[in-house]
Parts: C-alpha cells; sequence; structure tokens
C-alpha cells in the first residue's frame, strides 16, 4: 500500500523542515496527529461552504504559517511511521490528513495566482525583484516587520506582489517536500501560461504563416515588422524575464521543476515570438526597402541575444535560442542575398538614353539614395558581412583603399561594401558617358555624377565609413573631368584669339580674329545653354576657369582694335562675355539668333 507522495527532491529550506526531533517518542507522534488534525481538518475544503470561501492566506496570516507548520511537522511524522514499519493506522490517519491539506493547498496556491493576476504581472515582478530573485517579503516574518522592511522604498502593489509571491513559495515548497509538487507545478503551468500567452497577444504577437505573410501588402508588412520590433524587446525583458524570476522564486527549493515550469510555459510563444523575422527573410515579396526592415530586424534579435541567452539559459529552453540564432542566420543570409542582387541590378541597367545637358543620372540618384540609406545601419552590415562575405568583395582592388583609417576600422567589412558598390556604379556611369556623341559633355556629365556621388557621401553616414582619402581622391578626378571638359569644349574659342596682342596686325587679321571668335563663341554658348551643373559649387569653378582664361584676353583685343572695325564684326563686349558666361550650365534653352542680336547683355556680370 502506498500511503502518501514520495518527491525526488527532498532537499527543503530552513523554515520549511519540521520541528519534530530526531527520534520522536510516541506521544510526540499523537500529539504532532492531533495538532495537524485539528488545524487541516478546520480548512478541509468539504468542512462548510464558509470554509471553502475563505482565503487561508488572508492579510493576517499568522494562521497560514501555523498550517504550513503543521503539515511539515506532519510530513515528519510519517517518514518516521514508516521508517519505523510502525502503527500502519497512525500512518493511515496521518496520510488522510495529508491529502486533505493538500487539496487545500492546490485550492490556495490557484486563488491566489488568480486574484493576484494583476499584481503578479511579469512586468512588475521583474521590477519588484532584486536580481537573485529573492522576494522583498518572506512569510515567516510577521506583517509589521514586513511593514516596517518596506517603508516607503516600494508601492503598495509591489508591497503586494511580493507578498503574494511569498505565500507561492511556501506553498510550493510544502507541496514539493511533502510528494506533491507534480501538482502544485501542473496548476502553476496552467495558469502562468495563460498569463504570457495573452501578454503576447495583447503586444500583437500573433502566429504568422509564410502563406499569410506573402499576402501581405506592403504598407501592412511594414507596420507589422514595426510593432514587431517594439514588441519583442517588452516580451523578452518583461513578460518573459518577469515570468523566469517569478517561476525561479515561486520554486526555488527545485531547479527541476523551475526548468520544467519555465519551458513549458515560455516555449511555444517564445519560439513563435523568434521565428517572425526568419519569415520575413523567407518573405517572397521583394519591394525596394526590404533590406531596410531586414537589417532593423537582425540588429534587433542582435541586441538581444545576452538576454535571450540568459533568460533562456537551460537545457529545456534550447529550442528558443536556436529559433532565434535560426532566425539570425536567415536574415542575414538574405541581407547578402540582396546586397548581391543590388550589384547585379547596377551592372545590368541597360538603358541607353543620354541624361538632357549632362545631369545627374536616375541610376546614380537611386543608387546613392540607396547606400546611404544602408550606411546608417553599418554596425549591423559589419556583423553580417563578416559572417556572409559577398563574393563580389574578393574582386575589390587591394590599391582601392588607401585610408588606414579605414582599413583598421571595426566597420571595415561594411565600408568595403559599400565602397565596392559605389565602384560598380562609377564603372556604369562611365559606360553612360560614352553615349553623348559631343565629347565635351561627356565630361561635363562625368564631372556632375561624381560630384553628386561625393556630395551624398559627404551628407551621410558614407563619410566616415569611406574616409578622407576616398574623398580627397575624387575630388581630384573631378578636377581632372573639369580640366578635360574645357579642353575639349573651349579649345576653339581660345585659338580664334591671337595668344600675344599687337597693334601690327592688319586690318583683314584683326577682322578675321573676331569673325572667328565670334564664331567659335556663339556656336558654344548656343550649345552649352541648355547643358546642366546641379552643384552651384562645381558651376561656379567650371566657369571661373574658363572666364579666367578667355575674358582677359578678349578684353586686351577688344580694347585695342574695336574702334578700328566696323560694329558689324566685333558683336560681343568683354562685359557682355562675363555675361554671357554666367548663363552658362543652368539647362535654359535659347537660339543662336538672341546672341547675334544682343549688343547689351541686362545681366549683372559675374565675370570681368
Amino acid at each position: 500500500m502506498v500511503f502518501f507522495h514520495t518527491s525526488s527532491n527532498t532537499s527543503l529550506s530552513p523554515t520549511s523542515t519540521s520541528s519534530l526531533p530526531t527520534s520522536p517518542t510516541s506521544s510526540m507522534v499523537e500529539q504532532t496527529i492531533q495538532n495537524a488534525e485539528s488545524i487541516i481538518k478546520k480548512w478541509d475544503l468539504n468542512s462548510s461552504s464558509l470554509i471553502t470561501i475563505t482565503p487561508l492566506f488572508h492579510p493576517n496570516r499568522k494562521e497560514a504559517k501555523d498550517y504550513l507548520k503543521c503539515v511539515m511537522d506532519l510530513r515528519g511524522t510519517m517518514h518516521f511511521l514508516v521508517s519505523q514499519n510502525s502503527a500502519p493506522h497512525k500512518l493511515v490517519i496521518a496520510q488522510t490528513l495529508m491529502q486533505i491539506a493538500m487539496k487545500r493547498l492546490e485550492k490556495e496556491f490557484y486563488q491566489i495566482l488568480s486574484s493576484n493576476r494583476e499584481r503578479l504581472d511579469p512586468e512588475l515582478v521583474s521590477t519588484s525583484l532584486s536580481s537573485d530573485g529573492s522576494a522583498s517579503f518572506d512569510v515567516e516574518e510577521d506583517e509589521a516587520d514586513q511593514l516596517k522592511i518596506a517603508g516607503e522604498s516600494i508601492s503598495e502593489a509591489e508591497r503586494v506582489s511580493a507578498l503574494a509571491m511569498a505565500d507561492l513559495k511556501a506553498i510550493a515548497e510544502c507541496m514539493s517536500s511533502s510528494g506533491y509538487g507534480k501538482e502544485c507545478a501542473h496548476i502553476y503551468k496552467l495558469f502562468r501560461k495563460s498569463i504570457v500567452d495573452r501578454g503576447l497577444y495583447l503586444l500583437g504577437i500573433e502566429k504568422f504563416k509564410s502563406s499569410r505573410i506573402n499576402k501581405m501588402d506592403r504598407e501592412y508588412l511594414h507596420l507589422t515588422i514595426k510593432n514587431w520590433l517594439n514588441a519583442v524587446k517588452i516580451a523578452l525583458k518583461s513578460l518573459f524575464n518577469g515570468e523566469k524570476i517569478l517561476c525561479d522564486h515561486v520554486f526555488s527549493a527545485s531547479q527541476t521543476i523551475r526548468d520544467a515550469c519555465f519551458a513549458e510555459i515560455t516555449t511555444e510563444g517564445a519560439k513563435n515570438l523568434f521565428k517572425f523575422p526568419e519569415l520575413i527573410a523567407k518573405n517572397k515579396n521583394s519591394p525596394p526597402d526590404r533590406i531596410f526592415r531586414l537589417l532593423e530586424l537582425h540588429g534587433a534579435i542582435s541586441e538581444l541575444r545576452p538576454d535571450i541567452e540568459s533568460i533562456f539559459n537551460v537545457e529545456l529552453t534550447s529550442a528558443i535560442k536556436l529559433q532565434a540564432l535560426s532566425s539570425l542566420q536567415k536574415v542575414g543570409g538574405s541581407v547578402k542575398t540582396l546586397l548581391t542582387n543590388f550589384g547585379s541590378s547596377i551592372r545590368k541597367d541597360s538603358s541607353k538614353t543620354p541624361v538632357p545637358g549632362g545631369g545627374i543620372h536616375p541610376l546614380a540618384q537611386s543608387t546613392m539614395s540607396y547606400l546611404s540609406s544602408l550606411s546608417d545601419y553599418d554596425r549591423i552590415l559589419t556583423d553580417i558581412i563578416s559572417i556572409h562575405p559577398p563574393i563580389d568583395n574578393a574582386l575589390f582592388p587591394e590599391s582601392y583603399f588607401n585610408d588606414p583609417t579605414v582599413i583598421e576600422a571595426p566597420k571595415q567589412a561594411a565600408s568595403v561594401h559599400l565602397a565596392w558598390l559605389i565602384l560598380i556604379l562609377l564603372c556604369k556611369i562611365d559606360s553612360k558617358a560614352q553615349l553623348y556623341e559631343d565629347l565635351s559633355l561627356s565630361y561635363l556629365f562625368l564631372a556632375n555624377n561624381l560630384q553628386f556621388i561625393i556630395n551624398q557621401v559627404q551628407t551621410s553616414t558614407l563619410k566616415h565609413l569611406l574616409g578622407h582619402q576616398w574623398l580627397s581622391r575624387h575630388t581630384q578626378k573631378i578636377k581632372q573631368y573639369a580640366l578635360s571638359y574645357e579642353s575639349v569644349a573651349w579649345n576653339r574659342v581660345f585659338e580664334s584669339l591671337p595668344e600675344r596682342t599687337t597693334s601690327e596686325l592688319s586690318y583683314e587679321a584683326v577682322k578675321d580674329c573676331f569673325k572667328r571668335f565670334n564664331a567659335a563663341f556663339e556656336q558654344v554658348y548656343v550649345k552649352q545653354i541648355s547643358w546642366i551643373v546641379p552643384d552651384g559649387k562645381l558651376r561656379d569653378e567650371l566657369k571661373v576657369s574658363v572666364a579666367g582664361k578667355l575674358v582677359p584676353v578678349y578684353r586686351e583685343f577688344y580694347e585695342t582694335f574695336w574702334t578700328k572695325l566696323n560694329a558689324d564684326f566685333v558683336r560681343v563686349s568683354p562685359d557682355d562675355l562675363g555675361n554671357y558666361l554666367s548663363d552658362l550650365f543652368h539647362g535654359t534653352r535659347i537660339s543662336s539668333s538672341s546672341l547675334l542680336q544682343s549688343s547689351s547683355h541686362s545681366k549683372g556680370c559675374l565675370l570681368r
């Protein structure tokens, strides 16, 4: 015959051990059973309806303390009777009393959990307990002592929460040591799992499937990801952490029970929570900004990994950590694929229409907007690229980076890959320049687009990732493009004027010089007035350079000979020349006759 439950974990806290001596006498055993019978039967659930609804653990908890003590004494008596193999009738009585007591404690345990549902909120628990999981109160202390300890250091809600936790712990220890730990844990798991599941539901965490995510439109998917990013921190640091603290506290006497309880309460919800990023990584829909959502998901999991490892730190919760790691790897792999595809899309751009006026190519605009945004995730990118290096990086010329501040930086992986993508773009822009029939416009197009790329770098995190020398090297290349433009575009105008003005020139020679200058300048002006240089600084530098070479030479020639010639041959004054140059690179349209008919330009002279 089995008289009472046995427990695999018989270790007891000092407050829960029996007060019986090691070798009690027969009268002591009898007295213990009688004392237990008077207390336990008073609170027998079958005794009266009033007792059924009256809580044992009421505000004055001395009676609850006496009840637990008598149960522990009864347990000690039962062990003594079994060890002596005597007085079986007393053992039967003790066993019956123990069963009555356990049913009462089961009811009290559930009532405390239920009535303190809000007070045992995981977030409140996580802040009201110390890091070692000890409660602020203990059931062994008198209420007056408890209030004295509490003082004004904690709120009323925290005080009530701590008292409830102390009661739960006392009951759990009593039931576990009496061999009823399984029954206690069952009640706890059922109730607390519902709390955790509801907490996740209120945070907006649902059980998603790939098929459902694939059907979401872009806006709803973005909102769902944003909600998850906000919810995951609360779920982990408050919901799961608070639940672990509570579970560890209530079942502090048994690691086996607390680990099993926590695992069963949290595994389903936590696995579903951390599976979401993996489902997003597998999503077949690919909006342009998808990579940024993936980077945010990767960053969130990476940031929370220490907490994940700390909270789910037992073997029974290893599946949760594996799911989080799987999501991290899948998201990282998806980001790598998108980066590779992005580089390929730049190379494969097949647009054949030259940008009017040599302006900024749409490919440069879209690419740099994308890369500027990517640079804001440099730390996350480095983590991903370090683990999932794109194949393209192997082709990157080592000589391209000469800046030691970039090479030695911990952000090297992100820096190198972003620089590689910009290099792909620059190569593609070079090929787009070949679409222009006018060589000088090709150089202007290259200067414009490189200046745009540099501006985007300087106004984003790319500036710190690529480094000073990268900027200096490419700024120097703009100057080379500008010189090439000037040489090709203006050389015929420069050559129309004599290198050295001398009064010895014949009338015909002077007339011929003016005619050649008029024709060359008119041709260049009419053609370039529709060209554009969006960057104001570059635009001024180009005009200053041309004016600096052209206006002084023309002014000297003009002032020497214009009085000797018919006005028909001298169409442009030095002041007009400077004004005409100021009109350039704004992308305006003008007919050739406007230049021929203008004898006095109305605009203020930019350069003289």
